[in-house]
């Protein structure tokens, strides 16, 4: 018999396919003595597993590139930290084996991120992941992770590690659903990436049977339990229909009526270059660089190694625009040599533009490269700076920007709800804004994206969360200057109508959402637009905000 389960859909797509359940977690190792001649040989052991498992997901991140290669670094990072390690080894001092020191050294670690805020115990997740394989390497087990199958199927997981996310095979992984999670999860936003359809907080996804039928609508959130034939006929109708108008709609994002709204892409590497390119963006909406400086040699990177990496992102886009994000270090990304390490709640603290005016000679060595990296090109370089609160903030960027030399605009990024309540004040520092909805969503509710316990809370649907948004684009509006949106929202086809009518003049996504942002724009005019984000606000929740929109818009593709 059918039944229906809701989720959050997180990655566009319809995929039907059989149920497989992810590899178990690590049992606990027993708690058993060692004579203390062995400690030294067990310390040694601990030593080589963290190294070998730190080892293998930066060759993972290699494999991946990207955004991806950015998160398994910082988890290569956080096995290698210096004080778990310290822990690990006074464990096995006292008698503990290697692998219920490495246990129980993570087990402290992870009660004290547990309950230092919400936006850390968000990492609990990745820090379980880290320890699994590492216990697992020690114990001589085989690692968790995605099951092995010759045949194509729908995984299912409590949660998803980003070393596994990484590297799906879209040929194999149909798609995944998960228990746990959130729509701007690590996870989530590699699913995107892959474009491999997802749906995160799915109450009792885990209770679903080994080998069970499942059709998963990654658009909608829905996942069918053994779908009937009409059920499978109408969703494949919906995904030819929804192929059809991706075919359909081709060159630069503009509504129906020909009011451009230029799609652009969000990159973490020049790894991600060529799907941008195929995808057909014009452009680069945030070039993240945080993966120059996630290595292991505890400074910032060099100028020369700087301009090296950012000259190919630069280089692929002539005439394009290319908007950089200056280092944004801080909370859930620590850098031992910049970030404070005893802070009671790091992403209230120094993180992003605070930490970087703290070492104003990192800040300046970035400037200086992205300068000397868009010497000679063509193309449109700007550089905006992460959680500005204020004008005070924007003023010490455009500062440190003509100090620099910098040859290019400068901005600001909307993350912090003072900036979308100041946009006028901030822009009189400022030459644009950039909605990072991700973490605007975040500060707003008092909500950690990667907590799914909270997820109805991370909907960037909320309209709460959309009166900001208007308020800085209409900031903007009024100041001449021009307002985007490059956090994950801008990914969502329906939503991307509905920040059209709120007044945002640029959209940034993943690659491969770009396609299904602009068949929806080509299917309204400008004035629907208009329309559905006012309606959308005169709501009071998420979910019927987007479903007055969709009411409005009552005549769109499916995609």
């Amino acid at each position: 018999m059918e039944t229906t389960l809701r989720g959050v859909g997180v990655s566009h797509g319809v995929a039907i396919g059989e149920v497989r359940h992810m590899g178990t977690a690590v049992l606990e190792p027993p708690a058993k003595q060692i004579p203390a001649g062995e400690a030294e040989r067990e310390q040694g052991r601990a030593r080589q597993a963290v190294e070998a498992v730190a080892a293998d997901l930066i060759a993972r991140g290699n494999l991946a590139g990207g955004e991806a290669q950015a998160v398994l670094e910082a988890q290569a990072m956080m096995a290698q930290d210096p004080e778990l390690s310290a822990d690990v080894e006074r464990r096995i001092a006292v008698g503990s084996t290697a692998e219920r020191g490495v246990y129980d050294a993570f087990a402290s670690y992870r009660a004290l991120l547990a309950g230092a805020g919400d936006y850390l115990a968000g990492r609990v997740a990745d820090l379980d992941d880290v320890r699994n394989r590492i216990v697992a390497r020690l114990l001589g087990v085989p690692m968790p992770g995605v099951p092995d199958s010759d045949a194509p199927y729908v995984l299912i997981a409590r949660d998803l590690a980003p070393a596994d996310t990484a590297l799906l095979d879209p040929s194999l992984v149909l798609a995944f659903v998960t228990e746990e999670g959130g729509p701007t999860s690590h996870s989530a936003i590699l699913a995107r990436a892959l474009g491999v359809p997802a749906v995160v907080a799915l109450p009792g996804a885990t209770e679903l049977a080994e080998g069970a039928a499942v059709a998963v609508d990654g658009s909608t959130g829905e996942v069918f339990v053994e779908p009937g034939s009409e059920r499978r006929a109408r969703l494949e109708q919906v995904a030819a229909e929804r192929r059809a108008a991706l075919g359909a709609a081709t060159g630069p994002g503009a509504t129906s009526d020909g009011h451009k709204v230029p799609l652009l892409a969000n990159i973490g590497g020049p790894g991600d270059v060529a799907a941008a390119v195929d995808a057909g963006a014009e452009g680069v909406g945030l070039f993240r660089t945080e993966f120059l400086f996630l290595d292991d040699s505890g400074q910032a990177p060099s100028e020369e190694k700087q301009i090296a990496a950012y000259r190919p992102v630069l280089e692929a886009f002539p005439e394009g625009r290319v908007v950089v994000r200056v280092l944004d270090a801080g909370a859930d990304k620590p850098l031992a040599f910049l970030t404070p390490a005893d802070e009671p709640n790091p992403a209230l603290g120094v993180r992003g533009l605070r930490s970087l005016l703290d070492h104003p000679d990192v800040l300046r060595t970035q400037l200086t490269a992205l300068s000397k990296a868009a010497e000679g090109l063509p193309v449109y370089l700007e550089v905006m700076a992460p959680m500005v609160a204020d004008r005070t903030d924007a003023r010490a960027f455009a500062d440190a920007c003509r100090e620099a030399g910098l040859r290019a605009k400068f901005g600001a990024m909307v993350e912090i709800p003072s900036a979308a309540l100041r946009a006028r004040s901030i822009l009189q520092e400022v030459e644009f804004l950039s909605l990072g909805t991700n973490d605007l969503a975040q500060y707003t509710f008092a909500a950690d994206r990667q907590v799914g316990a909270v997820s109805r809370l991370q909907d960037p649907w909320h309209p709460a969360l959309l009166d900001l948004v208007s308020l800085a684009a209409d900031g903007a509006e009024a100041e001449g200057k021009s307002c985007g949106v490059c956090g994950e929202a801008a990914s969502d086809p329906l939503l991307a109508c509905v920040l059209t009518g709120l007044g945002v003049t640029s959209l940034s996504m993943g690659a491969a959402s770009i396609p299904y942002v602009r068949a929806a724009l080509a299917k309204h005019t400008l004035a629907q637009c208009e329309r559905a984000a006012a309606a959308a606000r005169a709501t009071d929740c998420a979910q019927e905000a987007k479903q007055a929109a969709q009411a409005v818009l009552s005549g769109e593709s499916r995609v």
